[in-house]
């Protein structure tokens, strides 16, 4: 046997609805309003002002003129407030070196990446002595040597550079310089 369909209802769905669940009746309470969802995080701050000043730095560096050191040149500076005695003994090699970072043979902007971010590094790490070998450039075109031109631009620009000098020729002479760093 077959069940009689129910009695047609002419209201609308919607208040169909609210009969089978009580609305009618008041038996139904309205959710409270949801909290806001909580703010994005603060973007971490970074230092504009340090990147702006490398910029700055690298920029102004670019546009000095090329130094005039030939290859068999020594490369020699100190720091006003360091003792003179200082500079004697890097050029007698009696500091030794606690890292190495050899440039020779490489296109001048690559250096002078490797070279930022070593110097970067070393200070870091404490390292007081470090020996950058440049090479003589006798190899480059009209052979000047243009990495051991830009170490010591580089070199002389840095704050953290005490001073620096060619070793002696069993540490690379005129091709590498000794540099003392501050420590930090």
């Amino acid at each position: 046997m077959r069940k009689a369909p129910p009695d047609a209802d002419d209201r609308d769905d919607a208040s169909l609805f609210r009969a089978a669940i009580g609305a009618d009746a008041g038996k139904v309470r309205s959710l409270p309003t949801a909290t806001p969802a909580p703010a994005a995080p603060k973007p971490r701050p970074s230092a504009r002002m340090a990147r702006l000043d490398e910029d700055a730095a690298r920029s102004e560096f670019q546009r000095m003129p090329l130094s005039a050191l030939d290859a068999d040149d020594a490369l020699a500076y100190r720091r006003e407030d360091i003792n003179p005695r200082v500079l004697k003994n890097l050029a007698r090699g009696e500091y030794s070196a606690q890292e190495e970072l050899d440039l020779h043979g490489l296109p001048a902007a690559t250096a002078e990446t490797l070279l930022r971010a070593f110097l970067r590094d070393c200070r870091r790490h404490g390292l007081g002595c470090v020996r950058i070998i440049h090479g003589k450039g006798r190899n480059s075109e009209d052979r000047l040597p243009v990495l051991k031109n830009l170490v010591d631009r580089l070199l002389r620009q840095r704050g953290d550079v005490l001073a620096f000098h060619s070793p002696p020729s069993a540490q690379g002479g005129s091709g590498a310089v000794l540099v003392l760093l501050e420590k930090r």
